[in-house]
């Protein structure tokens, strides 16, 4: 009896109990799962632009935190009400063009080939996984908006009362549940500063991204500029496989318009910009930490996506990152990098 008495009082033992017990409570309120990732995204990125903005601007932090809220929610109230309808119809027309391209038999061996690579690599179902998704958001508008509006709340709330939660929080420390809460503390500095700083560095990669292709696409003179810029801004937040899906319908979309050296075109510009995201943002936004071989970057997106959907997608990487910080399967100057 003793020896098992022992056993659980390792703190090995203590943990990996207390992880696991975790990972039940959040898949007991997985329902609320948009709303949590979407309140701890919000809340992450918006305290570090309060933190950066602070260092740069002398400003009182409750004001800054006001004035960075009531923006972003005005600009969300403006894109809503301007130019969700134009989005909405954009993103319709470009699954549509797609389709009637998928629908049609092609001779050429190039065209061949490609649709033979997204059918081998499954791209397709992310492609249809990805759109599908931006249109049941765009269309059920109400219950996405409410999301948005709750999580926005929440992180507002958050950032406003922070040093009045760090200290309120503090006090668990010299509770009767110390135990669990020096465990919880340390499963959340490495939660916030892994999952937290791929996060980060993937959208401001993805939005860097967008903005580069953008500009590509109104050169090449692509229709539909809205509704691509909102798909690819979204695959780029997927490393490394997003990149490879987006140029999947571009490349279709550029032979419709164009033939062949619009593909060219395209396929050079894309180079281009990845060449920019691989080897300028990534070692800039990405510490050595998360630089994952692609074989495993793949496996975990592969694995991720059929679990856990569009979601996976996008914090499958994080949360792959945050279990190796976890299990310690991290390199000592990697760990002192993202710091």
């Amino acid at each position: 009896m003793e020896a098992i008495v022992n056993f659980f009082r390792k703190k090995s033992v203590k943990r990996a109990l207390i992880f696991g017990l975790i990972v039940l409570i959040l898949f007991s309120v997985r329902s609320m799962m948009n709303l949590i990732l979407l309140t701890f995204i919000f809340s992450f990125l918006m305290n570090r632009l309060v933190e950066f903005t602070i260092r740069h601007i002398s400003l009182n932090r409750t004001l800054l935190v006001l004035l960075l809220y009531t923006s972003i929610i005005s600009l969300l109230t403006v894109g809503i009400v301007k130019y969700l309808p134009l989005i909405t119809m954009e993103i319709s027309q470009l699954i549509r063009q797609i389709t009637n391209f998928s629908a049609q038999s092609h001779d050429n061996p190039i065209v061949q080939f490609i649709e033979s690579f997204i059918a081998d690599n499954h791209i397709t179902s992310y492609i249809e996984n990805g759109l599908s998704f931006l249109m049941k958001s765009f269309t059920d508008i109400s219950k996405t908006s409410v999301q948005v509006l709750i999580a926005l709340l929440l992180s507002l709330f958050f950032l406003l009362e922070k040093p009045r939660l760090l200290e309120f929080t503090e006090k668990f420390k010299h509770s009767k549940i110390a135990p669990f809460y020096h465990e919880i503390e340390f499963f959340g500095k490495k939660f916030s500063r892994t999952f937290g700083k791929v996060i980060e560095a993937q959208f401001m990669i993805a939005i860097i991204n967008t903005c580069l292709s953008v500009i590509v696409l109104v050169i090449l003179g692509f229709p539909q500029i809205f509704g691509l810029s909102i798909m690819i801004f979204f695959l780029g937040l997927i490393p490394v496989a997003g990149v490879i899906i987006s140029l999947i319908p571009l490349t279709l979309i550029a032979f419709t318009i164009g033939g062949f050296l619009k593909v060219i075109y395209l396929i050079i510009a894309v180079m281009i910009i990845h060449a920019i995201e691989a080897y300028i943002l990534n070692p800039k936004l990405m510490s050595s930490k998360t630089d994952l071989p692609v074989f495993y970057t793949f496996i975990v997106l592969i694995l991720s996506q059929n679990f856990f959907g569009v979601w996976g997608l996008i914090v499958g990487i994080p949360v792959f990152v945050f279990l190796l910080d976890v299990l310690g399967v991290t390199e000592p100057e990697a760990a002192s990098a993202i710091r």
